[in-house]
């Protein structure tokens, strides 16, 4: 059975840094795509950053030029560094694992989710 646990959300205050973590088991993290969608209250689902099996890094347009996902495959995790927040980063940020490289597809997997609140 895959499990995503996340973790590293809070609260921090406008222009600080969180870095989440989302550790995976249940599979081979190695071979597969990982990244983080963020859904805040009354807006659609987003995708923050994606990082490929072989290390390709892809990022939705509000996280270019702040944000860095990463992986570590012997620890089977995956990083998200968030610097220089904003009040419109505040949302439930969830990592997610994909069939293969197909980050262009709905997830296969999705974590609990991890609270992430930006204050001004």
């Amino acid at each position: 059975q895959v499990q995503l646990v996340e973790s590293g959300g809070g609260l921090v205050q406008a222009g600080g840094s969180l870095r989440l973590s989302c550790a995976a088991s249940g599979r081979t993290f190695s071979s597969y795509a990982m990244g983080w969608y963020r859904q805040a209250p009354g807006k659609q689902r987003e995708l923050v950053a994606v990082i490929t099996s072989g290390g390709t890094t892809r990022y939705g347009g509000s996280a270019k030029g702040r944000f860095t996902i990463s992986r570590d495959n012997a620890k089977n995790t995956v990083y998200l560094q968030m610097n220089s927040l904003k009040p419109e980063d505040t949302a439930v940020y969830s990592c997610n694992s994909w069939e293969g490289d197909k980050w262009y597809y709905s997830p296969q997997y999705w974590g609990q989710g991890t609270q992430v609140t930006v204050s001004s």
